[in-house]
């Protein structure tokens, strides 16, 4: 055996230093890393802690649709609805989608309030996004419902105006399919519809985001193939632009013609995202751009796609609202088109839409784009009729209380019916526009006590005058205008308490329309829907389906067997229809 030396000894300890740390070294080395910021990253035991106490509200159980308990679902963070499988070791992103409030329109006494006046709508975004919301596996935000939209998403075969008249005006009246008690009023307004080859000239802007907030697939990618739809469509008399907008707007592609596809065609797929969103500065150039190619007596409008997420700039969101208000004196229409999820604001996308005397879409797939921007292509196009209102005076000798279903951020106040100058919705060529109104008959038992020394505020004097009053429901009037005037002109229509019909002998346009009004107020919290289920809503909805040609009150049905499944509820078997 060899002894060894102490020069030996220091020549094997130096040749391990390699291999084994020094103790000293490995503490500072642990020292200067946690000095460093460290990624937050929970383990898997308090992951759920964690997650509460990012979004509080989560923690609390969302009521079971069609009841009366407690809250509703969170308004940036949807419900969570089965128990959760093992939580992975990080928090997911916090999700920053913005919605505006809604309070739910509430039961009105006619003998208070005897007038009822709202705005035209013709958005449909709300159903695309719910649909995308439930084919996640989730149940929507409660303010991300707004049941006028749901209704409206669908087309309806109510029949079409005659005459110099842009729309016509249709009524129905049966039992509210939530309560026997009450009668159900459909107000149905069917826009003239025009066929691709007979739109004026278009002069069209592409507004697009290009900001890096959009590269998910469901934004820009998406975003692209949904335009190159509209591209197909064009005529050689139409005029294409794109502006694009990231942290500066610049003009991707000047004034085009629309024969010229394949220009137009390669400055989409140009399109890449990146930078900060400075949508202002969009909006300003895309006027302009429009502007510069006005086109007299045609189409002049300007589609903005995009998630809504502004960041840099100008970012107020009433001030942005205010200045598409004053841009549209331009006679250059705004149309949003939404995309995307996480960031979504879809409260800036719906109300700048109204600012701009256009309408709101939200696309979540390429069939939705395609249904917008192809099958729909005149009514998002084409204007018919703008500044649409409708008023509705009931007769308190057979109503004594009423509520506006959805409608909640269209209302107006009964003066501004007869003020031109106030802004109101407007209708596309081919757009069908449906109201529903529940009302409690006079001599039913309502939700509101009468007053103890209340009377009847219009006696009539004379019986056959009492008789002629009884013999109307309510009287239904609309002012709209002209897309090219300044002064309205009016419609009246009166509702006969006669043409009161049993459910089930009513059109099937009235049965799917009653089903999804219920099915939406039913996500909202159903609180004037009873004991009335999702079950009874799809029951409802499928007596209802009619030709459905291109399959959207199919689609309806499934997404209603989503929300009872996701649903808190107990299983319960529809009743049938009376």
């Amino acid at each position: 055996m060899h002894r060894l030396t102490p020069l030996s000894l220091c020549l094997l300890l130096g040749a391990c230093a390699g291999n084994t740390s020094n103790p000293a070294d490995h503490t500072r080395r642990e020292d200067a890393r946690a000095a460093q910021p460290q990624p937050a990253v929970a383990p898997p035991a308090q992951h759920e802690a964690l997650a509460d106490s990012a979004a509080p509200a989560a923690a609390t159980r969302q009521r079971a649709l069609g009841k009366t308990a407690a809250a509703g679902v969170m308004a940036t963070q949807p419900q969570r609805i089965a128990p959760a499988p093992a939580a992975p070791p990080y928090l997911a992103p916090h999700e920053r989608e913005r919605y505006g409030q809604i309070d739910t329109n509430p039961v009105r006494q006619v003998a208070t309030a005897p007038v009822s006046t709202f705005s035209v709508d013709v958005d449909t975004g709300s159903w695309s996004n719910l649909r995308r919301f439930l084919n996640q596996g989730r149940l929507p935000p409660r303010d991300a419902v707004r049941v006028e939209e749901c209704i409206n998403y669908f087309p309806y075969d109510d029949a079409p105006p005659t005459g110099n008249t842009p729309f016509a005006v249709h009524t129905e009246l049966a039992q509210a399919p939530w309560n026997p008690e009450r009668l159900l009023m459909r107000i149905a307004l069917k826009g003239q519809d025009l066929a691709k080859q007979r739109l004026p000239p278009a002069n069209l802007v592409f507004l697009v985001d290009v900001s890096g907030s959009m590269r998910a697939a469901n934004k820009l990618p998406l975003l692209k193939s949904s335009l190159k739809l509209l591209v197909q469509q064009l005529r050689p008399q139409d005029r294409i632009a794109l502006v694009t907008y990231a942290g500066a707007a610049g003009v991707a592609l000047p004034s085009t013609a629309g024969s010229d596809k394949a220009a137009i065609l390669a400055a989409i797929d140009a399109l890449q995202a990146g930078g900060s969103t400075a949508g202002a500065s969009g909006i300003e150039l895309a006027y302009q751009t429009a502007q510069a190619g006005f086109v007299q007596g045609g189409i002049n409008r300007i589609l903005l796609a995009t998630d809504g997420d502004f960041n840099v700039g100008q970012t107020n969101f009433e001030q942005l609202k205010a200045r598409v208000e004053q841009l549209r004196s331009t006679g250059v229409q705004l149309t949003t088109l939404g995309f995307g999820t996480g960031n979504f604001n879809e409260q800036l996308m719906e109300q700048m839409a109204d600012a701009g005397n256009g309408a709101y879409a939200y696309i979540d797939t390429l069939m939705e784009g395609h249904k917008v921007l192809v099958n729909e292509m005149s009514s998002t196009l084409a204007t018919i009729a703008k500044d649409v209102k409708i008023q509705v005076e009931f007769n308190p000798a057979a109503v004594s209380e009423y509520r506006l279903i959805g409608y909640e951020n269209r209302m107006l106040r009964r003066e501004d019916f007869n003020n031109d100058r106030i802004d109101a919705g407007e209708i596309g060529a081919g757009h069908s526009v449906t109201a529903l109104y529940e009302l409690t008959p006079a001599g039913q038992r309502g939700l509101i006590d009468p007053l103890r020394y209340g009377t009847d505020p219009r006696p009539a004097t004379a019986t056959t005058a009492r008789s002629a009053e009884l013999a109307e429901l309510a009287y239904v009037r609309l002012r709209y205008k002209q897309p090219d005037a300044s002064t309205s002109q009016r419609i009246e229509h009166p509702v006969r308490r006669d043409t009161a019909r049993p459910l089930t002998a009513t059109s099937a346009d009235f049965r799917f329309a009653s089903a999804i009004a219920g099915f939406g107020q039913l996500l909202r919290g159903g609180t004037y829907t009873g004991t009335w289920t999702v079950a009874d809503a799809r029951a409802l909805a499928a007596s209802a389906l009619g030709a459905d040609r291109f399959g959207y009150r199919g689609e309806a049905l499934r997404l209603m067997d989503l929300a009872a499944a996701l649903s808190p509820q107990p299983p319960h078997a529809a009743a049938p229809l009376e």
